[in-house]
Order: C-alpha cells, then sequence, then structure tokens
C-alpha cells in the first residue's frame, strides 16, 4: 500500500510539471506570436524581429528614416522588451531624433535612462542604437524641424498627429531623444 501513495505523489508531481511546462511555452509562443504582430498603432509590442544591421550609421539620411512613416523602437522594461510606434526623423546634418508629444506621460520615456541601449527598426532593418533625451532649445529646435518637414510627406493613412504647417513653432509638452549607433 506505500508503494500506490508513493506512485499516486510521484504522478502528480509529474502532471504538476508538465502542466506548468506547456503554460510556460505557451506564454513563450504567444509573446513570439504577439512581438511579431506588434507594436501596432497603439498597442505596444515586445521583440523587434528583422535582419540586423552591424555598421554604425554616421549620417542617418542614408536610411530609409524620412521615409518610414514610422519607426519602430524596443526598449528593455525592467526584464522583458517593449516597443513602440512613433515618429524619428533625420536633420540634414545626418542626425536621428525620435519625436514624442506630452512624453511625460509615456509609459517608455520614463525608462529611457543615459544612454540607454535600444533596438529601432527600419522597414525590414534593427540598428542597435543609444538613445539620450535632448534637452538643448536649439537642437530640439533642429529636431522639431526636422519633424515638421518629414510629416509633410507622410502617408494620411498612417498619420496619428494632422500634419502640422511648415511655421509650426516647437510645442512645450514635445520631448526628443538623440538616437546615435551602438558599436
Amino acid at each position: 500500500m506505500n508503494e500506490t501513495v508513493v506512485d499516486k505523489t510521484g504522478n502528480r508531481k509529474l502532471w504538476l510539471g508538465g502542466g506548468l511546462a506547456a503554460f510556460l511555452l505557451t506564454i513563450l509562443v504567444g509573446f513570439v506570436i504577439f512581438s511579431s504582430i506588434c507594436p501596432c498603432r497603439l498597442t505596444p509590442g515586445g521583440l523587434l524581429f528583422g535582419d540586423r544591421v552591424e555598421t554604425p550609421v554616421a549620417d542617418w539620411n542614408t536610411t530609409t528614416a524620412n521615409q518610414e512613416n514610422l519607426c519602430q523602437l524596443q526598449i528593455w522594461a525592467g526584464i522583458r522588451p517593449h516597443s513602440i510606434n512613433l515618429n524619428c526623423m533625420a536633420t540634414p546634418e545626418g542626425e536621428l531624433f525620435l519625436s514624442c508629444s506630452v512624453c511625460d506621460r509615456k509609459y517608455w520615456a520614463a525608462r529611457v535612462g543615459t544612454d540607454e541601449p535600444a533596438v529601432l527598426r527600419l522597414g525590414d532593418l534593427l540598428y542597435p542604437v543609444v538613445l539620450n533625451r535632448e534637452t538643448d532649445p536649439e537642437i530640439m529646435d533642429r529636431a522639431f524641424r526636422a519633424r515638421v518637414l518629414k510629416l509633410q510627406h507622410t502617408d494620411l493613412d498612417t498619420m496619428v498627429t494632422p500634419r502640422p504647417p511648415l511655421d509650426q513653432e516647437r510645442f512645450d509638452h514635445w520631448w526628443t531623444f538623440r538616437v546615435t549607433s551602438r558599436t
């Protein structure tokens, strides 16, 4: 009779372990599927997939940054990847910036520290990058001007903000992050 009790306990542990493994595998597969679909219009995603570009970018005008309606950014939020859609724009000088309106209320922006490692996707290409919030008003104005110019040519179907007039001044609530290649 003792062997029967031990056998039932062993079977129970086997079933619990198998159930836990199946549950974790389901979550992992679900996360990979979710990551392949999102970030969506307003829903953040997980991992970004694409072909990784290993060569550092010195001039972002040589990429598709100003041709892409939206760029995708992946940061790490604690132990998980967090990706979003947002506008990025290259200045005539070849610098790349991210646009963030009312950024003090954005989940991702609160998690970006100094020299924050990230991944930027332009089309199907992944660029390992470093982010830094830009606070110099002159540089912010240059980045905002690049934003206004880019939005003049953005597809209306993918725009989440109205097309700004060419003489639009930078908003007080607008933040920008400088994007540089990570080596």
